[in-house]
């Protein structure tokens, strides 16, 4: 397998292995090891993260600054390792919260399923989400010394959100929702910013869109999780107002995800090659149909859950490379 080539190799620059018959062989405990620690980062999420720095970057080559590769790596590394902390620390509060032993899980909701399984103990996984904070921070103090304070008030937000969003901030009656969206809104914002120290129109738009979509990840994602949310002391939206009122939320949001690029281009603030993200309209309008028909029935709601996947990762990368076309084409 790739994978475990890939893991081989990694492991053995490392030192991790075995001298088999003469062969230099990695532990088969060692891959297992790293296989489940990768697990937990929740992997199959953090293509989220990459197309939310892409928005950020076609936004920039819109507006003419020259693409900086090195800054563009560590806003890519920033945002995963951000994406990471977020998903690893919810992981470990959930489960020290109980809330993992009586969530329902499916394909789209409901953790990585490493700490009920034991698979790793809480302080490993607490210990890998900071150290994936301490790289956020280090990567925003490289920035502060490029453009100065400015980019402080972004990394601020950003770190307030990752760490604290799970243990405070989903306490709060219709903020956890609020706070999500914002954080990989802070992304895509501040990847433009690291390219040129400056913010635009264009890079408002992207990343208004980017803070719908997340925002609404979240939100229906959390309405299969409702009940054992409440035991746990969350207040998300579908727990102070209920799922019927929840999945109406999460139509209209979709609605204004689409409207703004729409208004984008017509204010001319983005070009019209942005509109190819409006070719995912038609899993947006299943996705509402399923969540206003089936927010009390969770087995149901799972195909609303993986359109909304589409809807979310689909939207921004199709916007961002019909942005990307016009710069050079257009």
């Amino acid at each position: 397998m790739i994978f475990e080539a890939l893991a081989d190799m990694l492991l053995a620059r490392q030192g991790y292995g075995l001298i088999v018959h003469g062969e230099y062989r990695i532990s088969e405990d060692t891959v297992a090891t790293v296989k489940v620690w990768i697990v937990e980062t929740r992997p199959q999420f953090l293509l989220l993260t990459p197309i939310c720095v892409f928005a950020g970057i076609a936004a920039s080559l819109y507006d003419g600054i020259s693409f900086h590769g090195l800054y563009f790596a560590l806003a890519l590394i920033g945002g995963l390792c951000a994406h990471i902390t977020v998903n690893v620390l919810n992981d470990y509060s959930d489960f020290k919260s109980g809330v993992d032993l009586k969530t329902i899980r499916t394909p789209f909701s409901g953790g990585s399923g490493i700490l009920p399984s034991a698979a790793m103990k809480p302080r490993e996984v607490l210990m890998l989400g900071l150290g994936s904070l301490a790289i956020v921070i280090g990567i925003g103090v490289y920035f502060i010394t490029v453009y100065g304070v400015d980019i402080l008030p972004i990394g601020i937000v950003g770190v307030i959100c990752a760490s604290l969003y799970t243990p405070t901030i989903t306490r709060i009656p219709g903020v956890s929702e609020v706070a999500a969206g914002g954080g990989f809104a802070l992304i895509t914002l501040g990847t433009y910013f690291t390219q040129d120290g400056t913010y635009s129109s264009a890079s408002a738009v992207v990343t208004m869109v980017t803070f719908f979509l997340v925002a609404n990840l979240l939100l229906i994602n959390e309405i299969p999780d409702t009940e054992a949310d409440r035991i746990g002391g969350r207040r998300h939206l579908p727990i102070t107002f209920g799922t019927r009122t929840a999945a109406r939320v999460y139509a209209l949001i979709v609605f204004l995800a689409y409207a703004t690029i729409v208004v984008g281009v017509v204010t001319k603030t983005i070009p019209a090659l942005a509109l190819l993200g409006l070719l995912t309209l038609p899993f947006g309008i299943k996705a509402i149909k399923g969540a206003l028909k089936n927010h009390d029935d969770i087995e149901n709601l799972v195909p609303s859950l993986g359109a909304n996947i589409l809807v979310v990762l689909v939207t921004p990368l199709l916007m961002s490379i019909g942005i990307t076309i016009w710069t050079y084409v257009g």
